[in-house]
């Protein structure tokens, strides 16, 4: 038997947790993890209550042609890395690991290349996370330390992720 290293281990309930997704450009899933132990989750869908832009049957960024990173007080969505941190106390983060995954939701194919948005990344910095881990194939991903280049080089606040 082959056993799944732990990083992809937590990558696939990355992905499993955007299979939740309501978001119709990207679907991301994120699962935080400390001392091996899953303590949230989260996916990229509208605030509790909310209509989903899957259940309006239109994206309104994708309906202006607003092209990715841009504009996103117009998208309805909660992202991923936020629905995540806000289910859980600092003190139980700081120190954290933040695993994440994005799919094509037509495809579902993962999108390489993907990263936090700035204001996620400043949630991610303030919530404690020392570490993010994202995946780029099905068994390649990226390790960010958060403090050497979130911090330390904050100019990479300004990258966009493609929400």
């Amino acid at each position: 038997m082959i056993r799944r290293e732990k990083i992809n281990y937590y990558l696939d309930i990355a992905g499993t947790v955007c299979e939740r997704s309501t978001c119709l450009r990207k679907t991301y899933g994120a699962v935080i993890v400390k001392n091996d132990t899953i303590i949230s989750t989260g996916y990229n869908g509208a605030p509790r209550g909310r209509k989903n832009c899957c259940d309006l049957g239109y994206c309104l960024r994708a309906k202006y042609n607003i092209p990715s990173g841009e504009r996103y007080e117009l998208c309805r969505s909660v992202h991923a890395e936020a629905n995540a941190i806000i289910a859980v106390s600092r003190d139980e983060m700081i120190g954290a690991t933040l695993y994440m995954v994005c799919r094509d939701p037509h495809t579902g194919e993962v999108v390489p290349g993907t990263n936090s948005c700035s204001m996620c990344k400043r949630l991610i910095i303030n919530a404690g996370i020392s570490t993010v881990i994202i995946r780029d194939t099905n068994d390649e991903y990226r390790v960010i330390d958060v403090q050497s280049e979130w911090v330390e080089n904050d100019t990479s606040l300004d990258l966009h992720s493609g929400y």
